[in-house]
């Protein structure tokens, strides 16, 4: 061998292991004295090691330890554990529950069912309520322009219709960013002076 003793190969010395890979690393153990101090040292550390007194950690000192550390816990299994912690222990609280699940899950079966056989019903009663929805907020849209900029812009409005919206809302914002674009550079000329 042309080279010392690597640190993983003085430990397979130390701890005594037998193989083919052991007898090359003793053969050069016998001639290189660098290394047999090498050796020698690590024996030295270890009989140290052993005599050293062994503590006791205080009670409590673990749980201490892991409280500060952070861990990571996937959104699946905190779920379970989640859905865990709302299950009843005892086992006639288990069976109410699954009962009242399935009573929920037949019920809301049977609701779906109902839907599905009067969809035609549900789409009149769906549009219907979004028209009135529509019908009000285009009412307090109006009621908000004419207060706010008069009835002659709210007439401009709807003769002009969402063309007209598109472009005042447009008009609006770009303003608005330009008076804070004004703003902003008279501050920073006031602080400079």
């Amino acid at each position: 061998m042309d080279r010392h003793l690597l640190p993983e190969e003085i430990d397979q010395l130390l701890d005594g292991e037998v193989g083919f890979g052991t007898a090359p690393l003793k053969a050069h153990l016998r001639t290189c004295p660098d290394c047999q101090a090498e050796l020698e040292t690590a024996r030295t550390v270890v009989r140290e090691l052993e005599h050293l007194p062994h503590l006791v950690p205080a009670p409590g000192f673990a749980d201490r330890v892991m409280a500060e550390v952070p861990l990571f816990v996937p959104w699946h299994v905190a779920l379970l554990d989640s859905l865990r912690a709302l299950a009843p222990r005892s086992r006639t609280g288990r069976a109410l529950a699954w009962t009242g699940l399935g009573a929920t899950t037949a019920v809301l079966g049977v609701i779906s069912l109902w839907i599905l056989t009067r969809l035609d019903t549900v789409i009149f009663v769906l549009d219907m309520g979004l028209t009135r929805l529509r019908g009000i907020t285009f009412g307090a849209l109006d009621t908000l322009v004419a207060t706010l900029f008069g009835d002659g812009a709210l007439r401009v409005l709807r003769t002009t219709g969402t063309p007209g919206v598109l472009v005042a809302l447009t008009v609006l914002l770009l303003s608005a960013a330009f008076a804070t674009r004004a703003l902003r550079a008279m501050v920073a000329a006031a602080r400079r002076r």
